[in-house]
């Protein structure tokens, strides 16, 4: 059997089971956003990583070292958001082929200085080696969260509301567009989705707002959709839940390119993923209230786009005709490519 026969998030499970431990300073471990540890103190350590891949994360020739090294902090910012913490130490590991220019390099790391300054994360070390071909980069990613403070993708009730932070489907639309010179879009309004598409916002003033609160009950971050992701949500919880398309916050811009890709607005917004906003539940009673508060804070919008559902209900799309279809994970997935 190949891991290509497994897939990306059964092989998680898989090595996972291998390693598991009862330890009682992991308070979360493999299968969310970030692990959980407590070290003593009143906060929990989080840790979390991740990679960029060159001819899987990005292309060469489409971004720049700057953005790039942006764009390697901001999306491990954003998983310890997730989990209402703020981020605050990296490590870097460079994977590099020997006759990249030096001058690339650096300015790969004066764009992660200036993502990690914006996150107030302080770059501590790393590791440097060679790489027989292409680029690889590696970030893990600390950060601290008041006890009583942290959220997991687990908590989520029947009955909570599902609400999401700013737009989705900017990212998908931005990949479009780079990829499509010849849709009519026009200038800025291309530039700024594909800035969207190459270097994400991550909520870190957003993230740890909500969990202070104490009105969220479980929050995952939109890296593969919100679609897929609320389905991970519902792993964790054991729920179900109901989406509406009509509901999603998708900006005009996104609905023009869509239109002219041939594609359904909300398919944007739930399948293609990398959006890097937060989702979280809360009671239906504490919705409006958090999301002023939320809002008001930060200056982002933020949407109710369902319910969630009792786990033996299902979980369900509910389409702009009004007709309720299965919702089920799809997008890329490594080692499968774009899920069925």
């Amino acid at each position: 059997m190949r891991i290509a026969d497994v897939g990306e998030f059964p092989l998680i499970a898989r090595l996972a089971r291998i390693v598991a431990s009862a330890r009682p300073d992991v308070v979360v471990g493999i299968g969310d956003d970030a692990a959980a540890l407590d070290l003593g103190g009143d906060r929990l350590v989080l840790l979390t990583m991740d990679s960029q891949v060159e001819g899987i994360h990005f292309v060469f020739d489409r971004i720049s070292p700057h953005l790039l090294g942006r764009r390697l902090l901001a999306v491990n910012a954003s998983d310890i958001a997730a989990m209402g913490g703020r981020p605050t130490h990296a490590l870097v590991s460079l994977i590099l082929p020997p006759d990249l220019a030096l001058a690339w390099v650096e300015e790969l790391y004066r764009g992660l200085g200036e993502e990690a300054e914006r996150c107030g994360v302080a770059v501590v070390g790393g590791n440097v080696a060679r790489s027989p071909s292409g680029i690889v980069l590696d970030l893990a990613l600390a950060g601290g969260v008041p006890r009583a403070h942290l959220l997991t993708r687990a908590g989520a009730q029947p009955g909570d509301l599902v609400l999401v932070t700013g737009s989705l489907g900017e990212a998908a639309a931005g990949l479009i567009v780079s990829e499509r010179a010849d849709l009519p879009v026009p200038a800025a309004e291309r530039e700024a989705l594909v800035a969207r598409h190459l270097v994400p916002i991550p909520r870190v003033r957003e993230g740890p707002l909500i969990a202070a609160s104490g009105l969220a009950t479980a929050m995952v971050d939109v890296s593969d959709g919100l679609g897929s992701d609320v389905c991970h949500l519902c792993d964790r919880s054991r729920v179900g839940v109901r989406i509406h398309a009509e509901r999603l916050p998708v900006p005009p811009a996104v609905a023009r390119v869509a239109e002219l890709a041939g594609e359904a607005p909300w398919d944007l917004a739930l399948f293609h993923g990398e959006d890097f906003e937060l989702v979280f539940t809360c009671p239906s009673e504490a919705a409006r209230t958090l999301s002023e508060r939320i809002s008001g804070e930060t200056g982002t919008p933020v949407s109710v786009v369902g319910e969630v559902l009792p786990v033996h209900a299902g979980r369900w799309l509910v389409l702009p005709t009004g007709e309720e279809v299965p919702l089920a994970p799809r997008g890329f997935r490594h080692f499968s490519g774009p899920a069925a």
